[in-house]
């Protein structure tokens, strides 16, 4: 197919797929009596369909080598779907745009230590790819009844690399 060449994640470049998580920059205030600062309201949930609920998992992810070998890409027509690493390794997150039901224009970002995303409902995503080692995330999605699930397969695999 082609070469995605793996671009830094900032939240104007990632804001036509969602949002960035992070504390830099994020509206913030102390609670429990001044010993803990809540970074508030960092990203939107999205919850669509019939009976919808929040789900909050942990998923941990086997490493992947780069370059990449990009097969497939997803997307959750019924809930955003947000992702928070609990460790400082590397890992990317690989969005496209939709153009007639199909992806198009793929991006690849390679978020900092402390940064996580929510995407958007109904937006192309790669699977989980954590980098160098194997890595634990906060996920927060849509639980509830309906299909929540689309993928896409390339004919040909892209190439994702730095």
């Amino acid at each position: 197919m082609g070469t995605i060449v793996i671009e830094p994640l900032t939240a104007a470049a990632f804001a036509p797929f969602g949002q960035v998580i992070e504390t830099d920059g994020a509206h913030h205030y102390p609670i429990n009596n001044g010993m803990t600062e809540r970074y508030h309201d960092l990203a939107r949930v999205e919850l669509g369909g019939v009976h919808p609920r929040p789900l909050i998992s942990l998923f941990r992810g086997q490493p992947y080598a780069l370059p990449l070998s990009l097969k497939l890409v997803e997307r959750h027509p019924l809930g955003s779907q947000a992702f928070y690493p609990l460790s400082p390794n590397p890992w990317l997150v690989i969005t496209a745009e939709d153009e007639s039901g199909a992806p198009v224009r793929l991006r690849a970002f390679a978020p900092a230590p402390g940064q996580g995303v929510n995407i958007a409902m109904n937006t192309w995503h790669g699977v989980l790819t954590p980098l160098e080692a194997e890595s634990d995330f906060l996920v927060v999605d849509r639980g509830g009844e309906g299909n929540n699930l689309e993928e896409h397969h390339f004919d040909a695999p892209w190439t994702v690399t730095r």
